[in-house]
């Protein structure tokens, strides 16, 4: 009996383990601080990340450990604090992402768009290793581009990620049994092949995604004119300096240029330059990381790192070969 009774107890505890209900409370996320990371005066510059893949997820790691809010929510409370703070003059964004959902990219910029309209202060984009796509998508909504001698940017467009498992399921015994009130209602599904009308329809969402994308680019890049950018705009990617011969980018330069810049275009010749991060977040220089925030919980057995949310027909402005 003693023996049957250990046997129960070891089962469940597995069945704990393999199912991810596991969980440690640990602290929950705590509202952003300002810290100072460079320069002096009364005055600030705001320096603000966008990096990684652009979604709207909770970030997270492979283990379940929840480490702050979405990259959306994040931008949207350091402009809220930049908002109601006078001493800000000038913010510089740090851009670092092959980009993301189309989505997603579109937010945030709208979000600096309205920023900028409120507080009217000049807002400089630094794109550092990759701002591609919808890392570029949200640069062209600052006053002023300027980018590392060796940043890959470009990759203008849109694209659907999209698989057909329709043989594997095949082979390992698996029947689709979808149903549905339209033939077009399971349009882009992974278990089975896309046909030709199918394919014509999402290629027209994909070119209305494509021409906004070369909307907000004029719209904040007043000297390139719709033809040129129609020719530049085909998803190739461009080094900086040919980014810059093609009036993509302004300048080529560092971060501390752009911080340089920002001040200059604000008016200002000295400053703090401050980010928004986790009150315990170490930050000592203009190079630290993107704000992490404190872990809401512990998922000892994570069986599902996100992989199954790429399982479907995305829309992205994302540079992913």
């Amino acid at each position: 009996m003693r023996e049957m009774k250990k046997k129960f107890l070891l089962a469940v505890a597995a069945l704990f383990f393999l199912t991810g209900c596991v969980f440690i409370s640990l602290p929950g996320v705590q509202p952003l601080t300002e810290k100072v990371v460079d320069g002096k005066g009364a005055d600030k510059v705001l320096l603000v990340d966008v990096s990684g893949i652009i979604t709207d997820d909770d970030a997270s790691n492979l283990l379940g450990i929840e480490t702050g809010p979405n990259l959306t929510a994040r931008i949207k409370e350091e402009l809220t604090l930049a908002s109601s703070d006078a001493l800000v003059k000038a913010v510089v964004l740090r851009i670092n992402t092959p980009g993301g959902s189309v989505t997603t990219c579109d937010i945030i910029t709208h979000e600096l768009k309205e920023f900028k309209k409120k507080r009217k202060v000049p807002v400089v984009a630094e794109l550092m290793d990759v701002a591609a796509s919808g890392g570029y998508y949200i640069a062209a909504s600052s006053d002023r581009i300027i980018a590392h001698p060796t940043t890959v940017t470009g990759s203008i467009g849109v694209i659907a990620y999209n698989i057909n498992a329709g043989g594997l399921m095949q082979k390992i015994g698996i029947t689709d049994q979808t149903v549905k009130s339209g033939d077009m209602k399971d349009i882009g599904s992974p278990l089975r092949p896309m046909t030709e009308e199918e394919r014509k329809i999402i290629l027209t969402v994909l070119n209305g995604m494509h021409d906004r994308f070369l909307e907000v680019i004029l719209d904040g890049r007043k000297g390139l004119s719709r033809a040129e950018l129609v020719k530049l705009a085909d998803g190739r990617i461009y080094s900086a300096p040919q980014a810059l011969d093609l009036k993509l980018i302004d300048s080529i330069g560092y971060l501390d240029d752009a911080i340089e810049a920002a001040k200059r275009e604000a008016g200002i010749k000295e400053a703090r330059v401050i980010t928004y991060s986790a009150p315990r977040a170490y930050k000592n220089n203009i190079y630290s990381g993107p704000a992490a925030t404190a872990p809401k919980g512990l998922n000892i057995i994570n069986l599902d790192p996100g992989f199954s949310k790429r399982f479907g027909l995305s829309f992205m402005y994302l540079w992913m070969p």
